[in-house]
């Protein structure tokens, strides 16, 4: 046996004991005749004790031991005359009698410590020494609870766990699927599961009734940092079940996890929103709800007084922010270069800030009466100190995108955004289709097999764009965590659905025929969820990106620079897969 106890369980109540100990060192320490070593393993530290006077021979081999080397000591736990309060440990020691160098190791490249002085491109490179780091290892912990903790609620709530194939195959709608080729039918492919959806469903027409897993998907697009190529989504569906029966379920789930991770408990229902009016408020389909500044429209009143700015806009709009009439003209001008970058694209913002006597100052006063931005004031409900930004555009849906950006960007600024307030909120009635200009077309919002809400199933033979999806996403401080929808479970309107999606009748039936097929023979009245675990991790460890809570992540650029991956593969294995690799030049 290595250990007897581990280097974060030894307490005052164990003085006097004769334990052995294993682990990493994470520092040495001489001071005159003593030798202080901080031990450490995933369960804590303890500091151990070497004394030259009571045996010089262990105390000069300690004093020869390095960061990150591996020992295992025996000694008598006693308590520390200079007391750590920072440690769970810091009352205790131990006069360590026995001394085992089980392995040596070069120094690292960063200090192994909460407050490292490696880099993001180093520690990803050295993976495995940032997971020996407090910081990292609880996130990893947190992780696991969360896992153990919807097992346990989906159990209790009649889920079973079902593993799907990873080895799919790609459709049409799979732009961004991973292909892999099959060595056994040359020229053929499988691809990475972006979801299970297809056989989740096919669950519900085998009779399972409520099916979940958690399990790794895998999308190949560009990434940002709540995105990763190969992500885990905690999936589920349902039978004979309708929008409000799925969404209490997962309300009932996130309120659990929220009680038992974090210790909070939320007795009031979810806020609900339609996707319309989230857009319309917020330029967002996921809103952070953690503060105010509402969009506020201004057409009416802004429009037709000389300012060629506005008065050839599509939509004049703004934002109230209270208490922020103290901004510098410095502070303008950068929230105004903010808006200005290529990746929101406005082309300039006006303020108005409301005085002390009531009075509005703005940046295009000689083109206002008082009278004029008072009732702008009025329409923001604007009090002395507050301040207003705005922003006009030609297109209504980019201008609200665009003052979105600049909401979230002051909210920072003021230090709105707590990462320990959280705002829940249900996004629901989604447009069914999206148009693109460039393919004139529709797409659908979330998959092909997203139910229309049923009152306007007539729309979709005279007015597609303007069906609404049985569909809904859960958003938590801006963060979409999870989402889904009611099924379609009817084969003729999954035809129709097809057909609007430009499907042929033949390619629907090669891509999705088993589906087709399988619902022939009685498929339920079904709906589902997905969260992305990783997404919820981060939220509740208050991470900014999800990678700190993943073991092993991959980079902005989609690669693994710890094992060099993606990589090429050799020539042998190419001809065995009858591929070629032909590069074209970007």
């Amino acid at each position: 046996m290595y250990r007897t106890r581990t280097c974060g369980n030894l307490r005052l109540a164990d003085e006097g004991l004769i334990v052995t100990l294993a682990g990493w060192v994470q520092k040495t320490r001489k001071m005159g005749g003593m030798t202080f070593v901080d031990l450490r393993d995933r369960y804590g530290i303890t500091q151990l004790v070497f004394n030259h006077e009571v045996d010089a021979e262990l105390c000069e081999k300690a004093n020869k031991l390095g960061r990150e080397y591996v020992i295992q000591v025996t000694g008598t736990v006693r308590e520390r005359s200079s007391k750590n309060p920072n440690i769970p440990t810091g009352e205790i020691e131990l006069v360590v009698s026995k001394l085992n160098i089980l392995n040596s190791a070069v120094t690292p490249p960063f200090t192994i410590e909460d407050d490292t002085d490696g880099g993001d491109d180093l520690r990803m490179k050295y993976r495995y020494l940032d997971l020996r780091r407090n910081a990292v290892r609880k996130n990893l912990e947190l992780r696991h609870k969360m896992a153990f903790e919807v097992r346990s609620y989906l159990d209790k709530e009649g889920f079973l766990e079902v593993e799907t194939p990873v080895l799919i195959k790609s459709t049409p709608e799979g732009a961004r699927d991973f292909v892999v080729p099959s060595r056994m039918n040359p020229g053929q492919f499988y691809a990475l599961p972006q979801s299970p959806q297809t056989f989740k469903q096919l669950l519900m027409v085998s009779g399972f009734d409520r099916y979940f897993q958690i399990v790794k998907c895998f999308r190949d697009e560009d990434l940002r940092a709540d995105r990763q190529p190969e992500f885990t989504q905690i999936d589920c569906e349902m039978s004979f079940v309708e929008q409000e029966d799925v969404i209490q379920t997962f309300e009932g789930m996130a309120k659990h996890l929220f009680k038992t991770i974090r210790g909070i408990e939320i007795k009031e229902p979810f806020q609900r929103m339609s996707w319309q009016d989230a857009m319309k408020y917020y330029g967002s389909d996921k809103p952070d709800l953690r503060f105010g500044m509402k969009f506020v429209e201004l057409m009416d009143i802004m429009k037709g007084h000389g300012f060629s700015v506005f008065d050839n806009a599509a939509y004049i709009g703004g934002i109230c922010a209270e208490g922020a009439a103290t901004y510098t003209r410095k502070q303008l001008d950068a929230l105004t270069d903010f808006v200005k970058r290529p990746q929101i694209g406005a082309k300039g913002m006006v303020y108005a800030r409301v005085e002390a006597d009531g009075n509005v100052k703005s940046s295009v006063d000689k083109f206002y009466s008082q009278e004029v931005l008072q009732q702008m004031k009025e329409a923001f409900g604007a009090k002395p100190g507050d301040l207003i930004l705005i922003l006009s555009g030609e297109d209504a849906m980019k201008t609200r995108k665009q003052l979105c950006e600049l909401r979230l960007e002051v909210a920072e600024q003021l230090g709105l955004r707590d990462k320990n307030k959280f705002a829940c909120l249900w996004v629901v009635d989604f447009p069914l289709f999206e148009w693109s200009e460039e393919d004139q077309r529709f797409y659908a919002m979330h998959h092909p097999f997203t139910s229309p809400k049923p009152e306007d199933v007539p729309l979709l033979d005279t007015d597609p764009g303007a069906v609404r999806a049985n569909a809904y996403d859960m958003v938590i401080n801006g963060v979409e965590v999870g989402g889904g929808s009611i099924r379609i479970h009817d084969s003729q309107l999954q035809d129709k659905m097809f057909k609007l999606l430009g499907f042929t009748e033949e390619k629907a039936q090669e891509q999705f025929g088993f589906l087709m097929n399988a619902f022939k023979y009685g498929a339920p009245p079904h709906g589902g969820l997905a969260y992305g675990l990783d997404r919820w991790v981060s939220l509740f460890a208050g991470l900014d990106s999800i990678r700190d809570c993943i073991a092993f992540p991959k980079n902005n650029s989609g690669r693994d620079v710890m094992i060099d991956a993606p990589s090429a593969i050799d020539d042998v294995q190419l001809d065995e897969l009858n591929l070629k690799i032909d590069i074209k030049e970007k």
